[in-house]
């Protein structure tokens, strides 16, 4: 009977530690723009689809475009505002380009194709810390309507997580069967 109970109360312990420190091990890739990608070619609101997403720290952003007309441009926020692209912080050129959002802050992104930025193919980017809860990954966002404001609340995604350490979930999941079997 002694060995029952604690079997269970090692199980219990393995469930809360997987539970508290799930977020750690997980993180999201956002594709910008979602399906129609880093473009001015279908009507994009960048600023919008940046609002209705939580970028938490370790999280990607993925920039899918042509590259014979477009780049992506890492610019300071006044750069930003003024669609200045002459000193960018960083630059990426490859059509596929995926970044990992290494701190929390605020990062602009914008194309530095001349008319482009200004056609409003540019993108705000606010990184939060992880929590203690997991970061999903994103929706689908709708490709018009209103513009909203950059700090509005964001909607529950409902995609599974992408999970960085399947290792470790082997090594609990292996360990919590051999406690229990």
């Amino acid at each position: 009977m002694a060995l029952v109970a604690k079997r269970e109360l090692v199980c219990f312990f393995l469930m809360m530690m997987i539970m508290t420190f799930s977020g750690a091990c997980m993180a999201a890739t956002y594709n910008v723009g979602d399906s129609a990608g880093w473009t001015i070619q279908i009507p994009v609101d960048y600023t919008k689809w940046s609002s209705t997403n939580n970028f938490h720290v370790d999280d990607k952003i993925v920039f899918t475009y042509n590259k014979q007309f477009h780049n992506v441009l890492q610019v300071t926020h006044q750069n930003f505002q003024s669609c200045n692209a002459t000193s960018p912080i960083a630059s990426y050129t490859s059509g596929s380009d995926s970044i990992t959002l290494k701190s929390p802050g605020n990062f602009y992104y914008l194309c530095g194709v001349p008319g482009h930025c200004q056609a409003g193919q540019k993108v705000p980017i606010k990184v939060i810390t992880a929590s203690a809860s997991p970061s999903l990954a994103p929706t689908e966002s709708a490709l018009s309507g209103s513009p909203s404001a950059f700090m509005a609340p964001s909607p529950s995604p409902s995609s599974a997580p992408i999970i960085q350490s399947s290792k470790f979930w082997l090594a609990v999941t292996a360990l919590a069967f051999y406690l229990i079997g």
